[in-house]
């Protein structure tokens, strides 16, 4: 079998004749692999594609070394995520014959090392012991003409694969067929900073930021666009030449290079080691030698030359040590008046400075084409073109579903990302306007809040990126068919985070943000189920005194306040009311209107409001609900909720006092039947007692 290309050359090739016969087929197994066999023995392949994986190690295959042959099976990632040619990680079995994985950057530079193994895991990924084992089953083989892992899935169970991410790590994943999607479940190495250069030169890692990678002090991003795409290996540039000034040279002390101490919890690799035995003889070693990069004194002392690589934040400041980095004086802070030196030098980089950016213009034509979709960022937020996204979301073909203000959809970033990508409808702003509000949105960020990653605004085209929520939306674990029903902790996690976010957005931002449709459909849910509100923001931005009306009703029916109905201003109360009304569903895990009693249809919160006087709210649930519920906590969320829903808004609680009370911080007493459901309840008695006559 050969691949060719548009010149019909060759470039790829199973490099196998098959001499006995002109009936080849190729076949497509159920596990995957693809074979080329002959009809006339099918049972006898001639080429396989387990033998040659890209970035993904199946079930059943089998990942090793024939030592007979020679042949190394391995798994390496794509260059990036839309590049499928192979790149810089590898996994494979270790050449050196122990039991174990490695990982390699550049086929060169071993970064990580499973640990051998031991019959049930590896000796260096504990966390396996956690994972299902249910679910998957590992093979070791080692003999005279072979050496390789097998793994096997229980399909009863369900199914996984690892891959190898263009980041580094191998993520083992499996599908969950209540979200319809591929969840991690363990990652190898656990760290992502832990990959070999996996910010390139001058940059710094960090577990605790999202994008991981930031530029050191006096460096600025080499190529802007590849950042931009999620594949920061390009590194960072100096802001400004090096003088390197050394004691013997001409220049005068003011225009020496400098060194700035930056806090790390890993040092950058390959480390020369030069005698001194102080701080100071330890810096004048490396300002004398201009190809000195950086310097670090400890129990001795430690020099760099040339770029710097692998450097990782200290997290909590525990694990800290001072390296310190050459910069050149114009870097440094100063209240003298430059030197005529100094500001011939500045004219005379700003001259190249400009002339490189001229250059760097002209080349970019030339790059790829992708770069100039990411036209620049304001603020915190990208801004994305259209056609992009059209790329990222094949042409927005995965819908994920269809809310007030438009449909969104899935996609997948340069560096394997997934976010969710929203087509707003109707958007009637002038182009100022809407980069005005989605800027402010943008710096709105806390932990029970969806991130919003960036924009797109081309003509009537108003597009908003989100940080993808792998457990989907809460509605599909309450009502959905293939959902699995959450136990209270969950849930009570959930109504509790949901209530975080809505408080910080009516009492902690600049202005009182009023969501206007709070509803399962917009609580979005982390792997850990962290709820995270979506939508906020995109109705009308409203002053602190709450008294200024918003136009346009928004919001689902089932959710909405009687103030919505009657046209009174419009507070933070109408999303209290919503938040009361989606609480019962998350206490129930039922539609408030799917409820039956005694043959007829019943209104879930008319239930709670009678019942609750009466001390036996238990009685109104599931066994599996209470079996595991804080019966303490589910008084209380039933409580909040009849509170939530009360006709007056002054009487309802705000959401502050809403997370107090669920916290169980702050007592709340016996809430009235609100005289819409007194209603409700005493009709469903009504047409209960005429069906029994």
């Amino acid at each position: 079998m050969v691949l060719l290309d548009q010149f019909k050359l060759p470039i790829w090739s199973t490099n196998i004749t098959n001499n006995a016969s002109n009936t080849t087929i190729g076949v497509i197994l159920d596990t995957g692999n693809f074979v080329l066999t002959d009809t006339s023995n099918s049972s006898d392949f001639l080429w396989e594609s387990f033998d040659e994986p890209t970035n993904v190690w199946l079930t059943r295959s089998k990942l090793g070394r024939n030592k007979v042959t020679g042949l190394t099976t391995r798994v390496v990632s794509w260059k990036n995520s839309t590049d499928p040619s192979p790149g810089f990680y590898t996994l494979e079995i270790d050449p050196d014959g122990s039991s174990q994985f490695i990982h390699l950057w550049n086929n060169s530079d071993i970064y990580w090392a499973a640990g051998n193994w031991t019959g049930t895991m590896f000796a260096g990924v504990p966390e396996m012991a956690s994972y299902p084992k249910s679910l998957l089953n590992y093979e070791y083989v080692n003999n005279d003409d072979k050496s390789y892992f097998v793994y096997l899935t229980n399909e009863e169970k369900g199914t996984a694969m690892f891959v190898m991410e263009v980041s580094g790590q191998v993520k083992a994943v499996a599908w969950m067929e209540a979200v319809q999607d591929w969840v991690p479940f363990l990652a190898m190495p656990k760290a992502q900073c832990s990959v070999y250069f996996v910010c390139g030169s001058f940059a710094m890692c960090s577990e605790n930021t999202y994008t991981f990678c930031s530029c050191l002090r006096g460096f600025s991003k080499q190529y802007q666009g590849d950042w931009l795409y999620g594949n920061p290996r390009g590194g960072c540039t100096r802001n400004a030449r090096l003088q390197c000034g050394g004691s013997g040279s001409n220049s005068s002390k003011a225009e020496m290079d400098g060194f700035y101490a930056q806090a790390v919890s890993k040092l950058p690799d390959k480390t020369w080691s030069v005698a001194a035995t102080s701080l100071d003889e330890c810096k004048a070693s490396c300002l004398n030698d201009c190809s000195c990069t950086a310097y670090h004194y400890g129990d001795k002392c430690s020099l760099w030359y040339g770029d710097l690589i692998n450097l990782v934040a200290s997290t909590d400041g525990s694990d800290a040590q001072n390296i310190y980095i050459r910069l050149a004086a114009s870097e440094f802070s100063s209240s003298k008046k430059p030197s005529k030196a100094l500001i011939i030098g500045a004219t005379t980089g700003g001259a190249i400075i400009v002339t490189a950016i001229i250059i760097i213009g002209a080349l970019s034509i030339f790059r790829k084409r992708s770069f100039s979709q990411v036209s620049k960022v304001e603020g915190s937020l990208v801004v994305f073109k259209y056609r992009y996204l059209q790329s990222l979301t094949k042409n927005f073909s995965e819908r994920l579903g269809k809310g007030s203000f438009g449909s969104v959809y899935k996609g997948m970033a340069a560096d394997g990302t997934l976010i969710a990508v929203k087509k707003l409808d109707s958007v009637f702003q002038g182009e100022k306007q809407f980069r005005a509000e989605v800027s402010t949105i943008g710096t709105i960020q806390h932990v029970n809040l969806i991130r919003l990653l960036g924009f797109c605004t081309e003509g009537s085209k108003k597009i908003l990126v989100y940080e993808y929520m792998l457990n989907g939306s809460l509605d599909r674990w309450l009502f959905g068919s293939t959902s699995v029903p959450l136990n209270w902790k969950t849930r009570h996690q959930i109504a509790l985070g949901t209530a975080k976010g809505l408080a910080y957005l009516h009492e902690k931002c600049r202005s009182c943000i009023i969501h206007c449709d709070i509803k399962p459909e917009n609580v979005l849910l982390d792997a850990s189920f962290v709820p995270k509100i979506a939508d906020f923001g995109l109705a009308k931005l409203v002053g602190r005194d709450l008294s200024r009306v918003l136009t346009t009703m928004r919001g689902t029916i089932g959710y909405l306040a009687p103030e919505w109905i009657s046209g009174t201003a419009i507070t933070a109360k109408a999303d209290v009311f919503s938040y009361g009304m989606m609480l019962f569903e998350i206490i129930s895990g039922k539609r408030n209107s799917a409820w039956h009693q005694e043959g007829a249809e019943t209104f879930f919160p008319v239930l709670v409001a009678t019942r609750l006087p009466e001390g036996n709210i238990g009685a109104l649930f599931d066994s599996e609900i209470i079996q595991d519920a804080n019966l303490q906590e589910l008084e209380r969320a039933c409580k909040v909720a009849c509170w939530c829903v009360q006709d007056e808004e002054n009487t309802r609680p705000t959401m502050g006092e809403i997370v107090q009370i669920l916290e169980g911080l702050l007592d709340i007493s016996m809430p009235p039947v609100p005289s819409y459901l007194q209603v409700l309840a005493e009709h469903s008695k009504f047409s209960s007692d005429e069906a029994s006559h």
